[in-house]
């Protein structure tokens, strides 16, 4: 079972020494977190790092119990890189050992996406090119691909469709 948002942003707090069962964190520190988890997890999907992260499409639309189906890898990179965003608005220095441990998990993070590039799966209307070889008895000359909806997590490829 994955991680929700509530455990990974109560795991950044705690990286700071904010531990739930000391501090209570009061609703709208932990929606400033879930907002900054949010757009951090979304500028890291711009530079190409597909984690299955549920980005949320407006604002306020998230859910802080909401599953987010990371694995179990970039876990340590969320909390510990979100812990250094939420750290200013407490006044609080990040220790030069979380700093490096941020640093270090990110950069596993990103190497695995440049490792593993989502791949696409062409639109079934698309049509197959000159090079194309025709199937045995099927002379269509569109790439030929059965159209699903299928919800991604991360060990799966990207698919792209025109809709």
């Amino acid at each position: 079972m994955s991680w929700t948002k509530r455990q990974i942003i109560e795991q950044a707090y705690e990286e700071l020494g904010l531990a739930a069962m000391f501090y209570d964190l009061q609703p709208e520190q932990l929606e400033s977190a879930r907002r900054k988890l949010d757009t951090m997890v979304a500028g890291w999907s711009s530079k190409s790092i597909q984690l299955g992260f549920p980005l949320p499409s407006e604002a306020n639309s998230s859910d802080l119990d909401q599953s987010t189906n990371v694995p179990d890898y970039a876990l340590e990179a969320l909390y510990l890189n979100l812990a250094m965003k939420i750290a200013p608005s407490f006044g609080k220095a990040v220790a030069p050992e979380t700093k490096q441990m941020a640093d270090k998990a990110y950069r596993d993070v990103l190497r695995k996406a440049v490792n593993n590039p989502p791949q696409m799966k062409y639109s079934h209307g698309l049509p197959s090119g000159a090079g194309q070889k025709q199937r045995l008895g099927c002379g269509n000359t569109f790439i030929v691909n059965e159209q699903d909806n299928n919800i991604l997590i991360p060990e799966q490829s990207m698919e792209f469709f025109n809709e």
